[in-house]
Formats: structure tokens, C-alpha cells, sequence
């Protein structure tokens, strides 16, 4: 994907300098038909060139063919014909044999300088259309030391030869250049420009200057997808807070569509202690289908309410959570949950199905919260036992032996005062005879 984004810029780019160069050419033969070209050779020559651009190419190609068995032809005619085969060639997208032709027509010896440099920056651009990027960087590089005044779109072709070929240090420079020529003419750089820059910086790891970059473009380029990319920077400079606050703003104006993208934001919302934020989004994209309700987003859904405290909306994802895993420590947290809401009696269900399932980590941490949810409803037998299961691990078994400890003085309490009932009923059902004695 990478590598064709950046071709199709560079094809569109090739096909407009190309036109450029090639009326360069014509001009330059015109100029020099009475110096280095015959009557002949030049009328010819401009019978194909009319067949040519009408469309009629192979009668154009045979023009050409007819020049070329002509005898006595000077290097300049050579270089003209040469240079007329690969523009054909060009139109007609056989790109191998326009590259052939356009290197004969640089072996020819003393060209005119418009021809020598326009042949070596088109086929610099053929050699990087088909892929053949070190020899577009050489023959841009060649270009370079033909002319005075650079072009920023030059500078843009070598830099993207050089991504091309991963040599992402050698692409910034010629950006740069092209960046500076632009900013220098008062101008707003174009959109590839910035974009070859910033996957530079990002295939560099140089995530601060990429930010800076995207944060240039972006008064000018206004698109969602370079927000994301900038987030994205924040996230690898450690700036969460900058990464969230533009995940929020996207979010806020409609621009976070997807499930995912709502799902970090929900995650860095927890992550700066804004759980009911996090519920809310949640919760929403989960009722719009936009996330997924699956087990893993059903219980984040339900750990953003409980740290808000909202223990009772909770409840519903994480006993569907639950369910739909069917393993026993989201069984044992909806069970925590329902204690926390006093709910004993369906605390005790859920505790217990959790352990029957298994695959807790914290058995004795269940069972602490059973006993817990027993004694709440003085069940203090199933809640010594389920303390005597907990105290098994040491982990648990100082809180556990307290409980216990506990229960059995709550159980001695009830004794006690059961016991201290008794002999003032029997002194009201004396027998008779004993009243009457």
C-alpha cells in the first residue's frame, strides 16, 4: 500500500513534467533544423510527429523506421529520432522500449544542452515508474549537475527514489529542499509533500518531528485520518493526554466512526480516571453496533461503571459477560458486584457458579466474599464453611480465621441469649404442686 500511494502520485507527476520536456524538445529542433538537421530528415520528421499526436501511431512508427534506414545521419538526427521513438513509445505505455530509446538518444555524442537535459530528467522518471529507482536516483542526480535551477518537483522525485529503496534519511534531504523552495515563493507546500516527510519521520522512529510535521499540515490539510496519525505520535511520545484530547475532539464532532477507535478512547478515558466518560461512550457504541459486544468490551463496559461508582449499571454487561463466557472469574466479579449492592442472596448464586465452573484465580478471595454474602444473611454454618475453604490459603487465611472467629462469637451471642431465656420460662410453667408447696 505504502509503495503505491507513492507511485500513483509520481505517475501523475511524471505525466505532466514529461509533457513539459517534450515541448522543450521541440523547440529545440526547430531551433537547430537549419545548423544539424537536413530538409529531409526535418520534414520527415515532422510527418510522423503529425501522424503521431493524431492518433496514428503506427504509420507514425514507420515514418520513423523509414529515417532510420537513412543513410548519412548526423548525431543530432539520430538524437531527434531516438527522441521522437521514446515519446511514441511513452503514449503508448511500452515503457521498456521508450526507456531504450531515450538511452540512445544520450549516447549520441555533443548534444545540445535543452536535450541532454531533458532526456535525463524523463528517463530518471521512466527508471522510477518501473520500478528501477537506483537508476533514477542516478540519472536525478545527474540532472541536477545540467541545470542551474532545480525544480522542487525534482527534489520530490529523488526523495521518493530514495524512500523507495528505504534509504529514509537520504529521502528527507531533497523534501526538505523542495519544502523550503516552496515556503520561500510564499506558498502552501502540497499535500504529498508533508506526507513523504512524515512517513520518513515514522519509518525513522523520529515520532517528534513526525508530530510536528502533521501539526504543520494540518491548518491547511484538514483531515481526520492526519489527526489519527498524530494521535497516534502522542501515543509513542507518551503524551496521553494529547493523544486523548484529540480522540475526544474527533469523537465530539463525529469524526471517530469505528468500533476500535472508540475503544482506545474508552481505554484512555480510564486510563486519566474518567470512568463514567468511558461508560457512556461505551455504552453507546455498544447499543449503536459500533462495538462489538463481545465478552472483552462487555466487561471493560462494566469495569468503567463500577469506578464510577454506578454499581447497579454494572450489573446487565457483566452478567451478560458472564454468560456468554461461561468461566468462573466473571462469574466470581458479578457475584462482587452484587455484594457491593447488597444484593446477598443473588451474590451467593453467582459465587457459587463461579467456583463450580472454575478457572478462578482468587478461590480464596470467592470464598471470602461467600462467606461474606452467607453471614449477611445469618447462613452462619455455610458461611464458617466457606470461611474454612478461604483460611486454606494463606493468602487469605488471617482475614478468614477473623471471620470465623467472628461467626463463631455472633453463634455463642445467639446461644447465650437463647440460654438466658430459657429458665424464665420455666419459672412461669412451675408445675402446680410446686406453686402450691
Amino acid at each position: 500500500m505504502r509503495k503505491f500511494i507513492v507511485f500513483s502520485l509520481m505517475v501523475m507527476l511524471s505525466t505532466v513534467t514529461f509533457d513539459a520536456f517534450s515541448q522543450e524538445k521541440k523547440k529545440e529542433q526547430k531551433t537547430r533544423k537549419a545548423q544539424s538537421m537536413t530538409e529531409k530528415v526535418y520534414t520527415k520528421l515532422t510527418e510522423a510527429q503529425e501522424l503521431i499526436e493524431t492518433g496514428a501511431t503506427n504509420e507514425g512508427l514507420a515514418k520513423l523506421r523509414e529515417i532510420e534506414q537513412m543513410k548519412r545521419l548526423s548525431p543530432y538526427e539520430y538524437a531527434q529520432l531516438y527522441n521522437y521513438y521514446a515519446y511514441t513509445y511513452f503514449t503508448l505505455e511500452r515503457y521498456d522500449d521508450a526507456i531504450r530509446s531515450y538511452e540512445k538518444v544520450l549516447r549520441q555524442p555533443d548534444l545540445p544542452e535543452a536535450l541532454e537535459t531533458g532526456t535525463v530528467y524523463t528517463l530518471a522518471q521512466l527508471y522510477f515508474t518501473e520500478e528501477k529507482y537506483r537508476k533514477a536516483i542516478e540519472l536525478i542526480n545527474r540532472w541536477f549537475t545540467l541545470v542551474e535551477k532545480p525544480t522542487e518537483n525534482a527534489y520530490l522525485l529523488l526523495g521518493q527514489a530514495y524512500y523507495q529503496i528505504e534509504d529514509f534519511r537520504k529521502s528527507l534531504e531533497p523534501i526538505k529542499k523542495a519544502m523550503q523552495m516552496v515556503k520561500a515563493r510564499g506558498e502552501i507546500p502540497k499535500e504529498n509533500l508533508y506526507l513523504l516527510m512524515r512517513v520518513n519521520y515514522y519509518e525513522l522512529n523520529d515520532y517528534k518531528n513526525m508530530a510536528n510535521i502533521i501539526k504543520e499540515m494540518l491548518p491547511h490539510y484538514d483531515k481526520s485520518e492526519y489527526w489519527l496519525t498524530l494521535a497516534g505520535a502522542y501515543s509513542e511520545l507518551k503524551n496521553m493526554e494529547g493523544q486523548m484530547s484529540i480522540m475526544e475532539m474527533l469523537y465530539e464532532r463525529g469524526d471517530l466512526p469505528k468500533g476500535n477507535q472508540q475503544l482506545n478512547l474508552a481505554n484512555l478515558y480510564l486510563l486519566h480516571e474518567t470512568p463514567y466518560r468511558a461508560a457512556q461512550l461505551l455504552d453507546k457504541g455498544i447499543k449503536a453496533k459500533l462495538i462489538k459486544a463481545e465478552i472483552r468490551n462487555l466487561r471493560l463496559l462494566s469495569q468503567a461503571w463500577m469506578q464510577a461508582k454506578e454499581f447497579k449499571r454494572a450489573l446487565p454487561p457483566l452478567r451478560r459477560a458472564a454468560e456468554l463466557s461461561g468461566k468462573g472469574d466473571l462469574y466470581v466479579r458479578l457475584g462482587q458486584a452484587l455484594v457491593n449492592l447488597d444484593r446477598y442472596k443473588e451474590a451467593v448464586a453467582a459465587l457459587r457458579n463461579g467456583l463450580k465452573k472454575g478457572g478462578v484465580k482468587r478461590t480464596d478471595s470467592a470464598n471470602i466474599m461467600l462467606g461474606l454474602a452467607y453471614a449477611e444473611q445469618k447462613m452462619y454454618n455455610q458461611a464458617k464453611r466457606a470461611f474454612q475453604s478461604a483460611a486454606k490459603d494463606r493468602r487469605s487465611r488471617k482475614a478468614a480465621n477473623n471471620w470465623i472467629a467472628y461467626i463463631d462469637s455472633e453463634v455463642a451471642r445467639a446461644k447465650a441469649l437463647k440460654d438466658g431465656l430459657k429458665p424464665r420460662r420455666r419459672e412461669l410453667e412451675a408445675p402446680p404442686e410446686a406453686a402450691d408447696a
